[in-house]
């Protein structure tokens, strides 16, 4: 009875390999587009995990991982209880906590301002306007807001001359540092981001709005009651996705954007790592940085998903 037990399940596992073997023979060719992604994937964002462990040693760059000393959490401990361990952490937080309140809702709105818009010539230009932005490189954008925020030939402060007020430096004054990274990043993301909500409004069943019209629902009342629901799954998974950013943030920027006189309000864990590893040569603190980070945007992610799971019953997992 056993035998015939055991039979029947390894038949029912053969079958079932078939199965699998049938579906990827037939759509050999769908398989295909999607092999260039994951051998990106694994090339570039799962490999390099393996240089992880340099984060418990005292890595030597001559001597390489076996001829360097293993030292444990070591590094963990000197980054937690070093001197810019609070001023990194608070700085990235913050930094992401603009991106979330500014950066996050605006292209919800700008994909709702889209679709709304009964001129398909404004439509297209609008969607054009503020999608090309996100192709231009990082470099360039940080240059433009460098030359533009010039205290000498800047369009800003010419501007302010011109009221007869004395000209402000910009990118040397702490205070404006955080309002002048999240505007840009807002300027260069917000259409591309926009697309996504856009898929998901254009998705929504023609018929409810048109039963909405039907009973003399004004363009706002239709906002309100059919397009902000319908897009609701798509708007937690994205708020979801951009908690897993916020310790990430854009480093990239920061680091073509930032002065030793804005360090207190714009070093971040990224560009600390960058500036210990790179310009410093210690490795391993920097990668154990740069994994206390990677943890940290782990436990935001879950907690974000769980508590998204209880209120709205959408999640990523």
């Amino acid at each position: 009875m056993i035998t015939v037990g055991v039979s029947i399940l390894k038949g029912h596992e053969l079958s079932e390999k078939e199965s699998v073997f049938r579906k990827i023979v037939k759509d050999w060719d769908l398989y295909l587009l999607l092999l260039p992604g994951v051998i990106w994937y694994l090339l570039f964002c799962y490999r390099p995990m393996a240089g992880l462990i340099t984060a418990f040693y005292d890595y030597n760059v001559f001597r390489g991982l076996a001829g360097s000393t293993f030292v444990g959490f070591t590094n963990f401990k000197e980054f937690i209880g070093g001197p810019d361990f609070a001023r990194t952490v608070k700085n990235t937080l913050m930094i992401a906590l603009w991106q979330i309140v500014v950066c996050f809702p605006v292209p919800i709105v700008l994909a709702i301002a889209i679709t709304e818009m009964k001129s398909a010539f404004v439509k297209k230009f609008t969607q054009t306007a503020t999608f090309l932005p996100y192709f231009i490189s990082v470099v360039v954008v940080c240059g433009m807001v460098v030359n533009f925020l010039s205290p000498s030939t800047g369009i800003v402060n010419l501007f302010i001359k011109k009221l007869g007020l004395a000209p402000v430096y910009f990118m040397v004054e702490p205070k404006y540092f955080r309002l002048i990274y999240t505007m840009m990043t807002l300027w260069q993301t917000a259409g591309f981001n926009a697309i996504v909500y856009i898929a998901a409004i254009m998705g929504i069943d023609p018929q409810l709005y048109e039963a909405a019209i039907v009973d003399g629902a004004n363009k706002w009342k239709r906002i309100v009651n059919i397009t902000v629901p319908g897009i609701l799954p798509t708007v937690i998974t994205m708020f979801i996705m951009n908690i897993g950013k916020m310790v990430k943030v854009g480093y990239e920027s920061i680091l073509l954007l930032y002065q030793p006189t804005t360090y207190p309000v714009a070093d971040v864990i990224s560009t600390y790592s960058y500036r210990i590893g790179i310009e410093n040569g210690n490795y391993g603190l920097a990668t154990a940085a740069g994994l206390f980070e990677a943890v940290v945007a782990l436990i935001l992610v879950s907690i974000a998903n769980k508590i998204s799971k209880r209120v709205s019953e959408t999640s990523l997992w």
